[in-house]
């Protein structure tokens, strides 16, 4: 399996190598190059979370030592290698291929298309192989995640009981009715430290590791992704309050994170802006008395109703360009309960309206207005202008991270829902689980 790992890797370096060519100029990255390279830069992005897949699952295997894990790691890695021969696929109809990354016939000839390479294909990633991992899934579960210590086992355990318990039963009433997750299950969390998982001890938090968060997460996202997606912003709020606020912020505001009395909502992103944050445009001017007037307009603000502090990104000095008169704020406001026929926002300077999702609900998404809201200046994360975007920036590692965690939770309930209809399903005298199509596809 090492053997056909170093050849994508190949094939990933041969490829960062012609991108970089063609971007960097005199050490650095020139971005008009890099966007009209953006198709070959997607694929090398994509490429390289493939290869960490496999590195990282082949090293599961081996840590593992199972026969079933082993199995799982070559066939993915069989299968990769198989399809990398057609392009990088990214999906909804697009292919990029290697020959547009700089890939040659030598290249391939070396490594994907190498005699030894192919022949690991064809053993570990057929048919015959699929059915087996099927069946197994079907019969004995997923195999060992190999997490390696008591600590997180003993949270899996806990957190999939509660999902089972707790968070299953209310899921469909939540998504079919568009309602608020109930604050029942919040305080639940609250209680199980969900809100302050990495914060440090001396904070009030748990002090837990980022795969901790990841843990929790997944259970929680697997009975529902809205309840999934509780902690994030708190992990938001709080990354920027450690990685970039005063000690005084710190010890105002990490407590009160982590037990859940305050609940945060990020707001940064704008109606003509979302992941281009640097050109951000809402403004925050500064008053004699130092505070600060805010006006413009956020959208796709989660759980802004409940939320009794925005951490706000906004423009500072509009003479600096891009995401140097940026600056982030603790903007407080009032918690309003969500409940039908209550008023959602009621803090002089600050209004509302609901944006209706397809799905992801159970925290609502809102487009705000500001218009004359107030912020106090000791309320300036880190009490510094212009460091907003890289204060933010740091926080985005860990945001990701939790995201990721959030599809895998997902992911693993549509699995468990899938394998659960296959058998269950009966079709010409048996379960559709027994046809190879649809145990493929699991």
């Amino acid at each position: 399996m090492q053997r056909v790992i170093e050849a994508i890797g190949a094939v990933y370096d041969k490829a960062l190598a012609n991108l970089k060519s063609k971007v960097v100029v005199n050490g650095r990255t020139n971005g008009d190059r890099l966007n009209d390279e953006q198709l070959a830069a997607h694929a090398l992005a994509y490429l390289a979370t493939e290869l960490e897949a496999c590195r990282q699952l082949a090293a599961w295997s081996e840590r593992v030592g199972g026969e079933f894990e082993g199995k799982v790691a070559r066939a993915y890695v069989g299968e990769l290698a198989r399809n990398l021969r057609g392009g990088v696929d990214l999906g909804a109809c697009e292919n990029i291929s290697l020959a547009d990354m700089g890939i040659t016939d030598a290249d391939l000839a070396d490594n994907l298309m190498h005699p030894e390479v192919r022949a690991f294909s064809a053993e570990h990633s057929n048919g015959a192989v699929y059915l087996e991992i099927a069946k197994h899934a079907r019969d004995n579960g997923f195999g060992d995640p190999g997490l390696g210590d008591e600590m997180l086992e003993e949270i899996r355990a806990q957190f999939s009981k509660f999902t089972d318990q707790q968070v299953i039963p209310i899921a469909q009433d939540v998504h079919r009715q568009d309602k608020l997750i109930p604050m029942d299950i919040l305080d639940q969390l609250s209680e199980l430290g969900v809100f302050g998982l990495t914060i440090p001890e001396e904070y009030g938090g748990l002090g837990l590791s980022k795969v901790a968060m990841c843990i929790v997460t997944e259970e929680l996202s697997r009975g529902y992704i809205g309840v999934g997606s509780l902690g994030t912003r708190s992990e938001i709020a709080a990354e920027l309050i450690m990685g970039g606020g005063t000690e005084e912020q710190k010890r105002e505001w990490l407590p009160k994170l982590a037990s859940g009395e305050v609940l945060s909502t990020a707001v940064f992103t704008e109606p003509n802006n979302g992941s281009d944050l640097a050109n951000l445009t809402t403004r925050a001017v500064k008053q004699a008395d130092g505070s600060y007037v805010i006006s413009g307009a956020k959208t796709w603000i989660t759980h802004a109703v409940r939320a009794d502090v925005m951490t706000l990104l906004a423009r500072t000095d509009t003479d600096k360009p891009g995401y140097q008169g940026l600056s982030m704020f603790l903007a407080k406001k009032t918690r309003q309960s969500g409940e039908p026929g209550e008023p959602e926002f009621v803090d002089k300077g600050l209004t509302g309206t609901e944006i209706k999702v397809l799905g992801y609900r159970g925290m609502k998404e809102y487009e705000l207005s500001f218009d004359g809201f107030t912020v106090p200046g000791e309320n300036l994360l880190g009490g510094e202008e212009g460091a907003g975007f890289k204060q933010l920036m740091r926080t985005f590692e860990s945001a990701r991270i939790q995201t990721a965690a959030r599809g895998v939770g997902v992911a693993q309930a549509a699995l468990n829902d899938a394998i659960l209809y296959a058998t269950e399903r009966e079709q010409f005298g048996g379960p559709i689980f027994q046809f190879p199509r649809v145990a493929r596809k699991i």
